[in-house]
């Protein structure tokens, strides 16, 4: 999701498809490779004590495959430097904007903030940073605009559920180590009740996207990929909100929206 929304945001802004606008996304795509990777490292190097306290974690440390924090903490600060430094390349305003989907990582995950433990606020933060990765794509060929705005909501919407989901699928290990998310603060199954809400209302909101010709009139179909979410989810539910079934609820509404994007991204060069 991460990774597709700033290639979907590109697909709505970039017109014409000429060699210096290829030569663009592709920089917006390595730029956005190296963020996320430093989001998801930085993550990785605040929680690792935490993590080898999760049994559900810690045979896949960094620690259990023998590089050591430093090591990673170097990685984390090399990739964003990287990305920054091919943002700079794409525009000013990607690079502010990648500049603050950097900054929100730091507070939901380095120590000295660590918004992870903040309950609904560390899913403010997952909305707007969910907002903030289409329009690093969106920015690339046009300016923010009502279009761009109201877009990137739909992206803010499923980023903050599926970060609902994953607090639910974590609550046990977290608990452990003493980080208060949504999850341990409000109980597992208002969380889980919450994340489902979000994904309801995303769906909802592409539609309504597609009524009003904010996105193409073909995607008020995705309606019909909402039962199938909402059986997965229900046989989450059923199955007691274990580990494993979250994991495989992820790995379905994963699909249903890699299907979305691919369908965007498609009507889109053709229309």
């Amino acid at each position: 999701m991460l990774q597709g929304a700033p290639l979907i945001g590109a697909s709505f802004s970039i017109g014409a498809l000429t060699t210096s606008n290829i030569f663009a996304i592709a920089a917006v795509l390595a730029g956005n490779l190296c963020l996320v990777a430093h989001v998801f490292v930085l993550n990785d190097w605040s929680g690792i004590h935490g993590d080898l306290k999760d049994p559900n974690r810690a045979r896949r440390t960094f620690v259990a495959k023998g590089v050591s924090r430093t090591e990673v903490g170097y990685l984390a600060i090399s990739l964003l430097a990287l990305g920054l430094l091919i943002f700079g390349l794409v525009g000013a305003t990607t690079l502010v904007l990648a500049l603050a989907i950097a900054s929100l990582s730091a507070l939901y995950s380095a120590p000295a903030f660590h918004m992870k433990g903040a309950p609904l606020f560390s899913s403010a933060l997952h909305f707007v940073g969910g907002a903030l990765h289409f329009l690093l794509g969106y920015t690339t060929f046009a300016a923010i605009d009502a279009r761009g705005l109201a877009v990137s909501c739909f992206f803010a919407l499923v980023f903050t559920a599926g970060h609902f989901m994953h607090e639910v699928r974590d609550r046990e290990g977290d608990m452990l180590n003493g980080i208060r998310t949504n999850a341990v603060a409000f109980g597992k199954t208002q969380s889980f009740v919450a994340g489902l809400a979000l994904f309801t209302a995303a769906y909802a909101l592409l539609v309504a996207l597609a009524a009003f010709g904010f996105v193409p009139f073909v995607l008020v179909l995705a309606a019909a990929l909402y039962p199938l979410h909402l059986f997965a989810s229900l046989r989450a539910l059923r199955a007691g909100l274990t580990f494993e079934s979250l994991g495989q609820l992820q790995r379905c509404y994963r699909v249903l929206y890699a299907i979305i994007g691919i369908v965007m991204i498609v009507t889109l060069r053709l229309s």
